[in-house]
């Protein structure tokens, strides 16, 4: 499943996102014990460069990245491979369950 960071941070305008992300979090868990043994993990992940933003302009988007990537401690957005290795990691552990794998570069932090 896939979360998002607006369920641990939000932002002013954010509720009904952030009340989504929290919902896929709690059913990620609330399934993986209803679903035992088969595993429910999900991704959350921070901002990353990708096609979610392709509504914005080119330099507001731009624009987005850097503040983000100078907000937080990786100092960058993240990647779609970034992401990608993350649901490879939730597919191939196999004892992870129930789990809400962060990759945010540290935004939950800042």
């Amino acid at each position: 499943m896939t979360t998002g960071i607006a369920g641990r941070r939000p932002r002013p305008g954010w509720a009904v996102a952030a009340s989504i992300c929290g919902a896929v979090e709690s059913l990620t868990r609330a399934l993986a014990v209803e679903l035992a043994p088969i595993r429910v993990n999900a991704v959350c992940p921070g901002v990353v460069r990708s096609p979610l933003w392709a509504s914005m302009t080119k330099t507001s988007r731009e624009q987005v990245y850097r503040d983000t990537a100078a907000s937080i401690p990786a100092q960058r957005v993240g990647e779609v491979d970034d992401i990608a290795h993350a649901y490879l990691y939730c597919l191939t552990q196999p004892f992870a369950t129930g789990s809400i794998l962060t990759v945010d570069g540290g935004t939950a932090l800042a």
